[in-house]
């Protein structure tokens, strides 16, 4: 089985590149965020004819997440049960019905909290700490239903120096800070694992370079996306790579795929 995590940065502007590389990889499930359309104006009819079921909660312009499935499932969740106020569309959750097991999985698009100006910037990361209170809250709650859980998106977070070309320039951002660092660090005591790092502890993974500066030549990127696992399926994990190829593509996002497969 193989689950993928991809930032599209507009579905209907990448909608070639999307479905290209659903034709050559034939990913089982794959989460999608900043797809920055409405639901309903998804591309519904070009993942059906891909044989993918879609699973959206979008906004106009902004944001967005879905899950593209070539397995049966049902909604359980869009956005955060504690911030169903909210109007940014951040989490979309199903219950997977695959032919070896049914799991939870859920898109996820964390808040970016940067601002050039530092009054706004404390307001923003305040949000970001706090949807990351309610995020947590909703995996532990998942992982106690005792199904395994995938859990995988744009979490716009470095947690060691590893992730980041250049530490010092990050250090103290809401993208590289403590208090947004210990959110993702508390997924370990509630079970999860970090499918990429429990494979590969020391290789650099970065999935976004941003469009200037010649970043993607220089390698200039950072590790923002990321796959969480519970054991169930930490235990039949095989690989779990970044996947360059959307990245040098025709007017391509600034993130790229992480995919991890699984043997059963």
């Amino acid at each position: 089985m193989k689950i993928a995590t991809y930032n599209i940065n507009s579905a209907k502007a990448r909608s070639a590149n999307l479905c290209q590389w659903l034709k050559e990889n034939r990913p089982d499930i794959v989460f999608l965020q900043e797809i920055k359309c409405e639901t309903e104006n998804f591309l519904y009819f070009e993942c059906e004819s891909l044989g993918y079921k879609a699973a959206v909660l979008g906004q106009k312009s902004y944001n967005g997440v879905a899950i593209l499935s070539q397995y049966d499932f049902e909604i359980t969740a869009k956005n955060l049960p504690d911030m169903q106020e909210d109007t940014a569309a951040r989490y979309i959750e199903i219950l997977v019905h695959a032919p070896q097991l049914d799991f939870y999985a859920a898109s996820v698009y964390a808040p970016n909290g940067c601002s050039p100006d530092k009054n706004t910037e404390k307001e923003k990361l305040a949000y970001k700490l706090r949807w990351f209170d309610c995020f947590y809250k909703r995996a532990v709650e998942l992982y106690r239903i005792g199904v395994p859980v995938i859990i995988g998106g744009d979490f716009n977070v470095m947690m060691q120096e590893i992730d980041v070309f250049d530490a010092d320039r990050f250090k103290g951002s809401p993208l590289y800070c403590k208090p947004v660092q210990d959110k993702i660090r508390a997924l370990a005591f509630a079970g999860y694992h970090d499918a990429f790092r429990l494979l590969y502890p020391n290789m650099e993974g970065f999935t976004f370079w941003d469009y200037t500066a010649n970043s993607f030549v220089t390698n200039s990127g950072l590790r923002i996306d990321y796959l969480f696992i519970t054991a169930p399926l930490a235990e039949r994990l095989t690989t779990c790579l970044v996947d360059k190829s959307l990245r040098v593509m025709n007017k391509p996002s600034d993130h790229t795929a992480l995919v991890a497969e699984f043997g059963f």
